[in-house]
């Protein structure tokens, strides 16, 4: 069946994210001098830069027969969802925080690839992405230098 009259909108907007919720991370004293590598023979960043937001969560033995995990990344463009994943994870957790850290490792990847992409168009990138998980022990592990990798109660 062919759909002569669909489109693809693409929302070219910024999107509103209230920074007062989030704490600002020094990261300097771990990574001295460490910059975001650059591939190679990329082109001259043009236009109006983009903001990448990515959103990450894992169903802890969803499945009831295997107690499989599934992941699910959505990452969004300005705001236009561009990429979005859901697949079984290969591994077996024995709790929620290690399938959500699992997650987060995929949705990781998932940008490292997208804003090498985009460099390669030229197109300037704002910032750091903007990753929302809804773990806090993994959120705390992520993005808190002095915490150790390990789980912590989830508290709402």
């Amino acid at each position: 069946m062919m759909h002569n009259e669909s489109a693809l909108a693409f929302d070219a907007t910024k999107p509103d994210i209230d920074e007062s919720a989030f704490q600002e991370m020094d990261w300097k004293d771990f990574y001295v001098e460490v910059e975001e590598e650059l591939p190679p023979k990329m082109l001259e960043p043009l236009g109006r830069p983009v903001t990448i937001s990515c959103f990450v969560d894992a169903n802890y033995a969803g499945n009831v027969v295997t107690c499989w995990l599934h992941s699910g990344v959505l990452i969004f463009l300005m705001n236009a969802p561009i990429i979005w994943f859901s697949k079984q994870q290969n591994t077996v957790e024995s709790s929620s925080f290690g399938s959500e850290f699992v997650a987060a490792r995929i949705a990781r990847d998932l940008i490292v690839s997208l804003r090498i992409k985009l460099r390669m168009f030229g197109c300037p990138i704002d910032g750091p992405a903007n990753v929302f998980c809804d773990n806090q022990g993994v959120m705390k592990n992520a993005s808190l230098p002095e915490s150790t990798l390990k789980q912590e109660a989830q508290r709402d």
